[in-house]
């Protein structure tokens, strides 16, 4: 698998920005993608050396528009930790906001 099959996103929210600022990111991944492979996607596209990854299985909930009842998708999420002193350049933009 490439890695840019494997990284399919950052995920974006408060909590994500929160671990950015101790080298701590967050992706989405490829459901079928093992730690391994998300190690090499990372410092091959981003050219850090990754310290641990954690991987945990999102499950889908419940959402209702009107009578109309359904599920949103399921997804992968993989937590990196990079080494002290280096940092992924996506989530450099908006750190500087919190202000």
């Amino acid at each position: 698998m490439d890695a840019t099959q494997v990284i399919i996103r950052p995920v974006v929210s408060e909590k994500s920005y929160v671990l950015a600022t101790v080298g701590k990111y967050t992706f989405r991944v490829h459901p079928d993608a093992h730690k391994t492979q998300i190690r090499a996607a990372i410092e091959e596209l981003f050219g850090v050396h990754v310290v641990t990854v954690k991987t945990s299985s999102v499950k889908s909930k419940p959402k209702r528009r009107g009578a109309t009842s359904g599920r949103t998708r399921s997804w992968k999420k993989a937590i990196v930790q990079v080494r002290e002193g280096e940092e992924i350049p996506i989530f450099q933009s908006l750190q500087g906001i919190e202000d």
